[in-house]
C-alpha cells in the first residue's frame, strides 16, 4: 500500500525557498497530515515487517526511531530551523540504540536513502572493530563480498585514518578496509519511490541486504 501522497514531496519544495516559522506555523495542519503523520505510520509498519524477521525489535516504537524535523541550529552558520526531508533510525532501542543491527533510512525531494553500517563510534569499540578485523580479515571480507549486499550497496564507505597502531600496520596492508573509522553503505533511490506502493519493501530489502555486514559488526561490539 502507498503511505505517502504527492503533498509529501510538494511540501518540501515549498518549505525549501520558505524555511522559516512564519510559513511553517501557517502549513502546520498540512504537515501533520502530509508528513508526519503518513511517516509516523510508514516506521511502525515497517517495524512490524522487521520484527517478522528480529524479535529484537518487538518493543520497538515509531516515535522513539522519528528524527525531529527541526534542526540544531546552536552552532550552524545556516540558521534555517526545518529539514527538507525525513528520517528515522529502526533499531532495537530507536535512535538511542548502540548496536549496529538496524536501517536508517531518509525520504527527501530528491531521493530515498537507505544507511547502514558503522557512522559513529567511541574510541573503545574502534579499537575492538579493528582487532576483530585484523584477527580474522577472511571473515570481515566474506561479509561485504556477499553478492547480496554488493548488488545493493557496492561498498563500504568512511573516513579513514592515514596511521594504524603498530600492532595492526601489517593486517592493514592486506586489508585496507581496517583504516576506516566509520564503515558505513548507502543505496540511493529517486524521490518518486516514495509515492510507490512498494516503498517499504525497498526499505525491506535494503535491511536484509545489509544484514551480513551489520551482523558481523554486531558481534564485535556486542552492545544494545
Amino acid at each position: 500500500m502507498s503511505f505517502f501522497t504527492q503533498d509529501y514531496l510538494d511540501f518540501f519544495k515549498e518549505l525549501a525557498p520558505n524555511n522559516n516559522k512564519d510559513w511553517f506555523d501557517a502549513n502546520r495542519k498540512r504537515y501533520e497530515k502530509s508528513v508526519k503523520k503518513p511517516f509516523q505510520d510508514f516506521v511502525q509498519h515497517l517495524i512490524s515487517e522487521i520484527t517478522k524477521k528480529d524479535k529484537a525489535f518487538k518493543d520497538v516504537e515509531a516515535k522513539d526511531c522519528i528524527f525531529r524535523i527541526n534542526r540544531d541550529i546552536r552552532f550552524a552558520k545556516d540558521k534555517s530551523p526545518y529539514k527538507l526531508m525525513m528520517s528515522a533510525v529502526i533499531a532495537p532501542n530507536g535512535k538511542k540504540s548502540k548496536a549496529v543491527n538496524g536501517v536508517y533510512f531518509e525520504l527527501t525531494p530528491e531521493h530515498v536513502r537507505v544507511y547502514g553500517g558503522v557512522y559513529e563510534i567511541e574510541k573503545e569499540d574502534l579499537q575492538l572493530v579493528r582487532e576483530g578485523i585484523a584477527a580474522d580479515p577472511a571473515k570481515f571480507k566474506k561479509a561485504y563480498s556477499d553478492p547480496g549486499f554488493t548488488s545493493v550497496f557496492g561498498e563500504i564507505r568512511g573516513e579513514k585514518n592515514k596511521t594504524l597502531p603498530k600492532e595492526l600496520k601489517d593486517a592493514g596492508e592486506k586489508e585496507p578496509l581496517l583504516f576506516n573509522k566509520q564503515w558505513y553503505f548507502y543505496a540511493e533511490f529517486p524521490a518518486e519511490k516514495i509515492l510507490d506502493s512498494k516503498l517499504d519493501k525497498l526499505i525491506l530489502d535494503c535491511f536484509d541486504a545489509g544484514r551480513p555486514v551489520e551482523n558481523y559488526f554486531n558481534e564485535l561490539i556486542r552492545r544494545n
